[in-house]
């Protein structure tokens, strides 16, 4: 087997090499995008730390009405935050919602057009796919180190490592809603005399819609699954905690905190959660 392992496949050079490349000629981008997500941020996070909290849960309770209408699920997200202002780890969830918003717009905003594209063109589905794959199975910690290479410690680098490991749920059921669409249903739309623009915004847009809310619904959780390891570059929110508890070996600590990241997850999955769908 030794002649099998003389000749190494240069799969790590090769990355580093390429890694190399975009640090020396791509700096102007990462700069820009840099900029551009931390004023995302800032923003979101102005929005959510700026009014009384009591304010940002009415906003809260308001939205779940308007989705849900459901006074059960209303109670379930009030009674949610007054446990986490209970716990005095109010600070902590809207940096992490802070994340978890920014990830959405992010890739909601990439990963929805990117989904129509691969369902109106098969063979670029095919390109896409073997990238979709490696994306979702990379172990996540390796997203951590070009994040820390193109834009140091932070949120952003926690940001962009979890909107990597994210994005392809979102263009996977993207492409799904609208490849899944009736045959029939196009074709009555061409009968009437629907442009390709009019099929894409009354017939499948409509018919993908709750596979569309699926995604932003698995976007919410697996972004949250990022924060302990966004927490490790330097993003604020509920993850450092929980890594001070393992560095501490503090039990208290960790099940506190890991039990505010259950809440706010089971929280926003109810708020989010479709029953029935348009189908």
């Amino acid at each position: 087997m030794d002649w099998l392992t003389e000749t190494k496949i240069p799969v790590g050079k090769t990355a580093k090499t390429v890694f190399d490349w975009l640090q020396d000629n791509g700096d102007w981008f990462f700069d820009g995008l840099a900029v551009g997500l931390e004023w995302l941020i800032d923003l979101i996070l102005w929005a959510l730390q700026t009014p009384h909290p009591l304010i940002i849960i009415a906003l809260f309770v308001a939205l779940t009405w308007v989705i849900q209408r459901s006074w059960k699920t209303c109670l379930l997200v009030f009674l949610g935050f007054l446990f986490i202002l209970n716990q005095g780890y109010w600070k902590e969830t809207t940096e992490s919602l802070t994340l978890v918003l920014s990830s959405c717009v992010v890739c909601m905003a990439v990963g929805v057009p990117i989904g129509i594209a691969m369902a109106h063109r098969p063979r670029l589905y095919a390109y896409l796919r073997p990238v979709l794959d490696l994306m979702q199975t990379l172990p996540t910690f390796v997203y951590l180190i070009p994040a820390i290479v193109f834009f140091g410690i932070g949120l952003v680098p926690g940001l962009m490592a979890t909107v990597i490991f994210v994005l392809p749920a979102p263009i996977r059921l993207t492409h799904l809603g609208v490849a899944s669409t009736p045959q029939a249903l196009l074709e009555a739309a061409e009968a009437f005399g629907a442009t390709p623009r009019q099929k894409l915004w009354k017939v499948e847009l409509p018919y993908a819609l709750p596979q569309i809310m699926t995604g932003l619904n698995q976007t919410i959780m697996l972004s949250l699954s990022m924060v302990v390891i966004a927490a490790l570059v330097g993003a604020n929110g509920l993850g450092v905690p929980v890594v001070r508890a393992l560095n501490q070996v503090n039990t208290a600590l960790g099940f506190e905190s890991g039990f505010i990241i259950v809440v706010v997850a089971i929280m926003l999955d109810r708020m989010l959660r479709l029953h029935g769908g348009g189908k």
